[in-house]
């Protein structure tokens, strides 16, 4: 790993393989990184029972397997999850409650899922999209018995007020499928608390350069680089890390460079 882990250096967005959309495999087995996400939703991964297998894995999420990672738009960094993020952990769904003020984002987190987010609206409440719906629930009901944390530093971008992102989330209740204008809970929550076109579907013109990078710190002194059109595209690659684990992300990495360094050379021994 060690020797792989020195090649992670740099990677274009417009050199991942992706599969079909509709679901088709490729005649050919090249190795690829799979980002058919793009063309869906994710938060239909958040499913509305936890059997005792997975109530288990909700105890036991360890922070310690995040992908620390740094977005920038440019030079800007727009968004940071350090080390330091991962250390303050996760709270029960119990005991989140009582750290939420209105217009504060919450984050709902478990082994092998989707990130689910939120935005918390008082007394006890919350406004997030399920299940291509905005709704308003109780912020137990909303986590479904997973832990969480209040990730309003996570993004960069200036907060609107605390009024100001309550109304935004209180409006977009009960809007369900085709209305919908956010890929998923992450992009809705965060267009509620900074009110950026950036969040929402279609919000960028993917055309020319790529402004958007994403870090991924693979270790102490090791990173990777993934380029990005739009910051919507950038986010569903960035839930889907999260949803893999660290581990499985740098070995990702590592099965797609083998991959391409044995395309190489065979193209060079013909």
């Amino acid at each position: 790993m060690g020797n792989q882990v020195e090649k992670l250096t740099h990677l274009n967005y417009n050199e991942l393989p992706t599969t079909d959309p509709n679901g088709f495999d490729p005649e050919d087995d090249t190795p690829r990184i799979g980002v058919s996400y793009i063309f869906s939703t994710d938060d239909d991964e958040q499913e509305d029972n936890i059997d005792e297998t997975e109530k288990e894995d909700v105890k036991h999420y360890d922070c310690r397997n995040e992908l620390e990672c740094a977005v920038y738009y440019r030079d800007e960094c727009i968004y940071e999850r350090s080390s330091r993020f991962g250390e303050v952990g996760t709270l029960s769904c119990e005991n989140l409650p009582n750290k939420c003020n209105p217009g504060d984002l919450v984050e709902f987190v478990a082994i092998g899922q989707y990130p689910h987010w939120a935005v918390c609206v008082g007394d006890l409440q919350v406004v997030h999209l399920h299940r291509n719906e905005i709704k308003c629930d109780f912020l137990f009901d909303a986590s479904q018995g997973k832990r969480g944390r209040i990730v309003n530093d996570l993004y960069k971008f200036r907060a609107l007020s605390p009024d100001v992102v309550v109304q935004n989330a209180m409006e977009q209740i009960g809007m369900k499928e085709r209305d919908i204008c956010w890929k998923n809970s992450e992009c809705f929550a965060a267009w509620c608390r900074f009110g950026k076109r950036e969040f929402k579907i279609g919000g960028e013109i993917r055309i020319g350069k790529q402004p958007y990078k994403m870090k991924l710190q693979l270790s102490e002194k090791k990173s990777h680089i993934l380029d990005f059109q739009s910051l919507e595209d950038l986010i569903m690659e960035k839930r889907r890390n999260d949803q893999m684990g660290r581990e499985a992300v740098i070995q990702e990495l590592e099965n797609h460079l083998n991959g391409t360094e044995d395309t190489e050379n065979d193209y060079n021994c013909n």
